[in-house]
Parts: C-alpha cells; sequence; structure tokens
C-alpha cells in the first residue's frame, strides 16, 4: 500500500502487509529496509512486473461492510470528510447504501490534495459543514482510510476514545485495549463499568499485537484506529463509523448522548519541531521535572514525552484536572524539550 497516513502527500511511503491483511512486526520491516537499503539489480522494460487493476474490489468490499450491519441507517444524516483519499468514492458510496443520509467533502482527490487542510487532522470544515447543514455527526477519515473520528451535532469532536468507550459498552466486552495515549477519563469509565484496560506503546499494530495474544477483541487509539477483531484484522475507519451509526440507530440515541459514556480528563498536547528525538531518552533534566511534574499531579493527572513514530517532532501529552493545569505543565516541558533536544 502507498499510504502517508494522516500526513501530505510528500510523506508518502511504501507499507507492506501479512498474509490475512495485518501489519508486519518490527522486525520484519526492518529487514526489508536493510534489504532495499542494499545494491540491487532494478529491471526495465517488461522485466518490471505487471499491475493488475481489480475492477470488482470495491464492490466485494462494500459488500462486506454492509453485511457487518444488522439495523439499516435511514435517518441518520451524516457529512463524511473523505481526506481526497483512499475513502472518496467508496465511504459516501457505503453509508448511502446502509441507509444513511450523506453529504461528501473532500472527496475530489487528484493525487496532490490527499489529507491537505481536511481529513481527521483537520476538522475545521467538517465542524462547519456538520452544523450549516444540520447533520447528526460528520465522520472524518484520514488519507488511506484507516481511522475514523467523529462530529456530534452540535460541533465537539468524538475522538477515538469515545468511540471505543461507546463500542465497549454496547457489545460489553470483557477487555478493551488501548495505548499511554488514551485519556484517563475513558480508562475510569471502563473501570467503572466492570470492563479491563490493557495499555500498549501508541500504534495500532501494538493494539492488534496485544489483542492476538490475549484473545481480546476490542481495541483501539485516540486518534480514530478502531479494531474490532470480529469484523477486521486491522483497522478500518469506514467500518468504524458503520458501526458507530449503528449504534445510534439501534439505541435512538444522538452521538452526544452515547459520548455521555465518559467524561474527558482535560488534556493539552505539544508538538515540538526542529529538535533531535534521539537524545529524549538521554536527558537527566527533562527525566527529573517529568518525576517532579508526575508527583504534583499524583492520580490526578499524567505526562508522556515521546517521539512521534509517524512525523520528525517530539509530543508533550499532559493530562490534568484542570485545563489551566495540563497547559501549564505541558508548556514548561515544551520549552525544556527545546532547550534539552536542540
Amino acid at each position: 500500500m502507498i499510504s502517508a497516513s494522516h500526513n501530505p502527500m510528500p510523506d508518502n511511503g511504501i507499507k507492506f502487509f501479512a498474509k490475512g491483511g495485518g501489519k508486519l512486526d518490527d522486525a520484519l520491516e526492518a529487514a526489508i529496509e536493510a534489504r532495499l537499503n542494499e545494491p540491487w539489480d532494478r529491471p526495465i522494460g517488461r522485466e518490471v512486473g505487471r499491475v493488475i487493476f481489480d475492477e470488482s474490489a470495491s464492490e466485494r468490499y462494500i459488500y462486506h461492510l454492509l453485511s457487518t450491519l444488522k439495523v439499516n441507517l435511514s435517518g441518520i444524516k451524516v457529512v463524511v470528510d473523505c481526506a481526497n483519499g483512499a475513502a472518496s468514492e467508496v465511504a459516501p458510496e457505503v453509508y448511502a447504501r446502509a441507509g444513511a443520509e450523506v453529504i461528501a467533502i473532500s472527496n475530489q482527490p487528484n493525487g496532490l490534495n490527499i489529507n491537505e487542510n481536511c481529513g481527521s487532522t483537520h476538522l475545521a470544515n467538517l465542524i462547519s459543514e456538520v452544523k450549516k447543514n444540520g447533520a447528526d455527526l460528520g465522520i472524518a477519515h484520514d488519507g488511506d482510510a484507516d481511522r475514523a473520528l467523529a462530529i456530534d451535532a452540535s460541533g465537539k469532536v468524538i475522538d477515538g476514545d469515545f468511540i471505543l468507550a461507546i463500542l465497549a459498552k454496547e457489545w460489553r466486552v470483557p477487555t478493551v485495549v488501548g495505548t499511554v495515549m488514551t485519556n484517563l477519563g475513558f480508562i475510569k469509565a471502563m473501570s467503572e463499568a466492570g470492563i479491563s484496560f490493557e495499555k500498549t506503546p501508541v500504534g495500532d499494530r501494538y493494539v492488534l499485537e496485544n489483542m492476538l495474544a490475549n484473545g481480546h477483541k476490542l481495541g483501539g487509539e485516540q486518534s480514530g484506529h478502531i479494531i474490532m477483531r470480529d469484523l477486521a484484522n486491522t483497522g478500518d475507519g469506514l467500518l468504524t463509523a458503520l458501526q458507530l451509526m449503528s449504534v445510534m440507530a439501534s439505541s435512538k440515541k444522538s452521538l452526544a448522548n452515547l459520548a455521555e459514556v465518559m467524561e474527558r480528563f482535560p488534556q493539552t498536547l505539544i508538538n515540538i519541531e526542529d529538535v533531535d528525538k534521539s537524545k529524549l531518552a538521554t536527558s537527566k533534566a527533562l527525566a527529573i521535572a517529568i518525576s517532579e511534574y508526575e508527583s504534583k499531579l499524583g492520580t490526578s493527572g499524567r505526562i508522556l514525552v515521546r517521539a512521534s513514530g509517524t512525523e520528525p517532532l517530539v509530543r508533550v501529552m499532559v493530562e490534568a484536572e484542570s485545563q489551566i493545569l495540563a497547559e501549564e505543565i505541558a508548556q514548561k516541558l515544551a520549552a525544556l524539550v527545546r532547550l534539552e533536544l536542540a
């Protein structure tokens, strides 16, 4: 697969998948990269190989998605932001066939405009369209459509934690898998509902590894990667959106009402560019500062400082009982990151 996930076109790379559609483990990916960096013959002409276009693939995919639904989505009005990417044709089609009234935006890909001021990392236009059209919800996909975020009728963002909580409660799963970025409010809500929570590093591959190793059925990330193992082996944004709308249809509840399943802890996330990520693990000053702030927060907050796995930056995330406190600590740590990792 050629993809840059939620990033712009120049960041595109080639992604390999294992048999069954799962992602490769780190060791195998590293071996492929090492092999490609070695000298090797670049065949030309008839030796290059063939590209096979499967005209029936989209229809088979749509059929599979619709087969997972137990209710019709009639009465639901949805605005879908296709990120000018892979979902541009299929998402509006499948939501409409499922019975929803669909308004599609950012569904005119030209090979260059993927994720450009649209999609799951640029929600302003979708929020505006949801309000303007009086829609029940909005769905934002990223370029390769493996994630989905939602917008309720009032324009509030319903991220992957909320979607995961809604599905976990609806399906009554015994355990749900998240990551170190999962909001404390989600963890608290699951505990109160009698649902166990297991934590992995950031990345849907690690969520899936845990699910496969332990037999869990539901997991995901705040970013909108949701894995439902009874329905698919990987995150699928269209499948996620359909299941979310299915809960709305069967419960006859609004998205805002369903999202009351959890209360989000105030969170501040700062992305810091132009720093040396490799210095992060060896900065004693940063480690001391993080430890001191963690002691200050106690059990009412947490701190995560990590290097991004997909972008050239360091992320500082702070959760606290108040937005002011989270912002204050995050800004101080961000300043220290810039100083220490310069």
